[in-house]
């Protein structure tokens, strides 16, 4: 059991996979920024609490050797040292000092030690000790002709130990031997300290000497004769008095001021390796290991203590209790007990193997409520007193000593004490569903809770031996590791809604706001509620612990939270447990032992939050890394944007949490998180402000860091930019306006011609139609004249007729001897000439219808006098029945001439005669 017998400080353990450099840390500073630096084998490493970086070594070579002096970092490796400088980027830049004493170093020299007295930096090798003087930069060269081992700044005083020579002190730039003691002679010295007034001395194997007056006196630690077995090859004077003593292959002793023994870290109790290196004390009093293979940091000052077991032996802790002095852990390998106060170890009580659930104190005697049931423990033996079932929970009955109640797997039982001894008494019945949490009110109501089935409350009748009335709550409904308490006289119900109260006066559970916030603020986990002996309240969440207690000044509850994340507790889910030890210290249980804490020394300090880097990219670009003390000023396609931040914090129980803004983009604070860098994608042109502010715990977030930054417009976008489109568009309206101008004024002209054209048509067509009006006239007056002529022919000819008719009635008279009457025929028959009226109609007809008749003669020579008679009266549009007297002839004599007529002209079957003749 020896192997987990210790309570330890906590140990955060950073792998080689995690800060992807070397496995082995050669020496270890810190910077005035607070951020780590390891002598790695593949160059400078830095942890700044949140991000890893490494510098490869400038010759890459393996750094043997590290120290943070104002704003510098020194290194020593293989044939190099000097030092970093950081950029206005935050990155580290190298500077090479030996450069300058090239010539002067010794062919495969390593540095091993770099030293800081005033003025001077000291860089060690095996060979030689380089001074340099940073004010006139100028080298002092110390050289021994055999092995220099370690070189000490200690009291003001500059030391250095030779093999086979002894201790040599350095004064105005030379050595001095001060001891040539044969520990000195034959043992190698790993470090030097100054304390009251001497110089104690510690070996490699010999442990610690006294140096007065040149002799050696033993020192002698409780760690001697480990020690002398184990190959010192670190030691490290703590700010408290005590020593840190680091081995090859026995860990890491932690020494008072007296040589006591405070604690002996190794890999079984938590370290990554036996092999420690390097030792380191940062300024929160942390202790740094450097280690073969890995790094450990070891918070010597945490009122957090841990107790862990690497073997599995005693298991995940459920319950623990004080009683009669000795501490007794339940856990899921059995019941185990030790003295309190003592650094015993474990003992296991005989007859428990299994799962303990919950331990309860009644006066002098101590219940274990287990899986096989329920067992009386007298310090280290168990007497079984039920074994119906697996128990959950015992409490005390109101009013009742000599009764207790019993949760258990199948529902609820009594222990009864009967002459002075606990005795199983009887089942309840009428219930028989798991009671793993319950309570009982005065007036014999048991509210129980059940994980799967939800809250019920039974009224049990005077004797406990049934339960008379059975209620199931439909409301608050049954969650994941549920959970139902009494606090303050009020039952309580937890589940991942919110925590509920229940109302004495209706019996009805109302949400309580104060406790729901604690899962409002944080991810609900576990509603596991549990009271301790001083009245507090805790509760689980996913990154807090936090408890409750009642305000002096009224019945107000007040939360406190501790930053401790169920991540690094390791508790189960729905069984965590806390014990009060003391009046500020309290036990938690994990999966692999328990952690203490102590609730007054946990103090949080004013930490520095800081920027650590920003990058920006183009997308799908490399990363370029950015000045973090100057405004930044970016492109436009360098909108993408990552800002880390830290602050730089070691506690591995602690955790910080940051809130950012970024104006310009945000209107309000991103909520608390523990990422430690945020990504902005695709910013707009414009004027932003990025803020982040830390906090831990309830610590106020005063501390607010700003970056300013602008990121400019394309360059089609800028206002020269701009001002050159304004110009252009400028010059384009003026040539529109100029274009549109011209154009108008064309079209103006060439709607005014077109008018004038419009117009001139309208006047031809005006003519025209006056013209046709002329001619329609014309045509009018031909016909008419046509139509006069037509008369006047009818006229002479019925004059012949009428004259022919006189002339025969006169020659047919019976006496025709009157002269006068002869002289009367003569007349008529010089005045009755045909073609006499026939030309004077013809010259007439012409001259009416444009020589119609000689046009007709012409196209159709064959045509005879009667046939242009003919056309003639046809021209003058008259019927065939008009026509036949006009040639004294028949009616259907003049069909026949018009169809000889037709034959003649050469006439289609479907021309009529008549039209064809009106078309000359």
């Amino acid at each position: 059991m020896n192997s987990f017998s210790q309570e330890l400080p906590p140990i955060v353990k950073y792998p080689q996979n995690a800060y992807s450099a070397g496995n082995q840390n050669w020496m270890i500073t810190q910077d005035k920024m607070h951020s780590v630096f390891f002598a790695n084998n593949e160059g400078l490493l830095e942890f700044n609490g949140a991000n890893w970086i490494l510098y490869p070594s400038p010759n890459e070579t393996i750094i043997r050797s590290v120290n943070a002096i104002d704003d510098k970092i020194f290194t020593g490796a293989y044939m190099e040292f000097g030092f970093w400088s950081r950029n206005p980027n935050n990155e580290l830049f190298y500077t090479s000092l030996s450069s300058k004493v090239k010539e002067k170093l010794i062919d495969d020299e390593q540095f091993w030690n770099i030293l800081h007295y005033e003025q001077w930096i000291i860089f060690q090798s095996f060979n030689r000790i380089y001074i340099y003087d940073t004010k006139n930069e100028v080298f002092n060269i110390i050289s021994e002709t055999d092995a220099i081992l370690k070189a000490f700044v200690v009291n003001n005083a500059i030391y250095f130990h030779v093999i086979n020579k002894g201790l040599f002190e350095i004064e105005k730039g030379k050595s001095k031997l001060i001891s040539n003691d044969p520990i000195f002679l034959n043992s190698k010295i790993v470090n030097l300290f100054f304390i009251n007034e001497e110089l104690l001395v510690q070996t490699e194997f010999s442990g610690f000497f006294k140096l007065k007056e040149g002799r050696l006196n033993k020192f002698v630690t409780d760690a001697d004769s480990e020690i002398a077995s184990s190959n010192v090859y670190s030691s490290l004077l703590l700010s408290d008095g005590s020593f840190a003593v680091g081995t090859v292959s026995n860990g890491v002793f932690i020494l008072d001021s007296n040589g006591k023994i405070k604690y002996h870290l190794t890999q079984n109790k938590g370290l990554s390796n036996n092999t420690a290196l390097s030792l380191f004390e940062d300024v929160d009093k942390n202790l740094w290991i450097g280690l073969d293979n890995g790094i450990n940091c070891i918070n010597l000052q945490s009122p957090i203590k841990s107790f862990s077991d690497d073997t599995g032996i005693l298991g995940t802790v459920y319950a623990s209790i004080i009683h009669k002095d000795k501490l007794y852990v339940g856990t899921n390998q059995g019941l185990f007990v030790k003295k309190l106060k003592d650094e015993d170890t474990f003992q296991f009580v005989q007859g428990t193997k299994g799962q303990v659930w919950s331990l309860f104190a009644e006066k002098d005697d101590l219940f274990c409520a287990h899986n096989v049931g329920t067992f009386l423990i007298d310090d280290t033996k168990a007497n079984l007193l039920y074994a119906g079932s697996g128990t959950w929970k015992i409490e005390k009955i109101p009013n009742r000593s000599d009764l207790l109640l019993q949760g258990n797997y199948i529902g609820l039982t009594i222990l009864k004490k009967v002459n002075n001894q606990w005795v199983f008494s009887h089942k309840i019945k009428g219930f028989d569903y798991s009671s793993k949490h319950f309570e009982l009110t005065k007036s014999q109501e048991v509210y129980i809770s059940h994980e799967y089935k939800g809250v019920f409350r039974l009224q049990l009748d005077p004797s406990f031996t049934k339960a008379t009335s059975f209620y199931t709550y439909p409301s608050p409904s049954k969650g994941k590791n549920s959970c139902l308490i009494q606090y303050n006289s009020n039952i309580y119900y937890a589940y991942k809604e919110g925590v509920f109260k229940l109302n004495p006066k209706n019996k009805q559970f109302e949400k309580d706001s104060i406790l729901s916030a604690v899962f409002e603020k944080d991810e609900y986990t576990s509603g596991k509620l549990i009271v301790d002996p001083s009245n507090k309240l805790w509760l689980f969440t996913k990154n807090y612990i936090h408890y409750f207690s009642l305000s002096k000044l009224s019945n107000q509850l007040k939360e406190n939270v501790i930053p401790i994340p169920a991540s690094l507790t390791n508790s189960m889910l729905g069984y965590e447990n806390i014990t009060q030890l003391y009046n500020s210290t309290y036990l938690i249980g994990t999966t692999d032992g328990y952690y203490t804490i102590n609730l007054n020394d946990l103090t949080f300090k004013e930490y520095k939050l800081k920027i650590t880097n920003i990058a920006i990219n183009k997308l799908n670009e490399k990363l370029i890394s950015c000045s973090i003390v100057e405004n930044g000023l970016f492109k436009y396609n360098e909108n993408n944007i990552i800002f880390n931040y830290s602050v730089p914090e070691y506690n591995k129980y602690i955790n910080a949490e940051y809130q950012f803004l970024l104006e310009g983009f945000q209107e309000e604070w991103s909520e608390w998180s523990s990422k430690t860098s945020s990504n902005f994608k695709n910013l707009s042109p414009g004027d932003y402000t990025f803020k982040v502010r830390a906090k831990i715990a309830n610590s106020k977030p005063d501390d607010i860091v700003t970056y300013r930054f602008t990121i400019l417009k394309p360059w089609y976008f800028t206002n020269a930019a701009l001002m050159i489109y304004f110009f252009i568009l400028v010059v384009i309206a003026i040539y529109i306006h100029k274009r549109y101008k011209k154009y108008y004024i064309q079209k103006e002209q060439k709607l005014i011609e077109e008018n004038n054209l419009l117009l001139e048509i309208k006047e031809l067509e005006n003519a025209q139609q006056l013209m046709k009006i002329k001619n329609e006239q014309l045509a009018q007056d031909v016909d008419s004249k046509n139509r006069e002529l037509a008369v006047s022919t009818m006229s002479l000819i019925k004059k012949d007729e009428l004259l022919a008719l006189i002339k025969e009635d006169l020659k047919n008279a019976p006496e025709i001897t009157n002269k006068s009457v002869k002289s009367v025929i003569t007349t008529i028959t010089k005045n009755i000439n045909k073609e006499d009226s026939w030309n004077i109609f013809k010259e007439a007809f012409d001259n009416a219808d444009n020589d119609f008749l000689k046009k007709v003669k012409q196209d159709h020579p064959t045509l005879t006098p009667n046939d242009l008679r003919l056309c003639a009266y046809l021209r003058l549009n008259l019927s065939s029945k008009e026509i036949a007297p006009l040639l004294n002839i028949s009616v259907r004599s003049v069909e026949i001439k018009r169809y000889r007529l037709r034959k003649k002209m050469n006439l289609d079957h479907e021309q009529g005669l008549v039209e064809y003749i009106l078309s000359f």
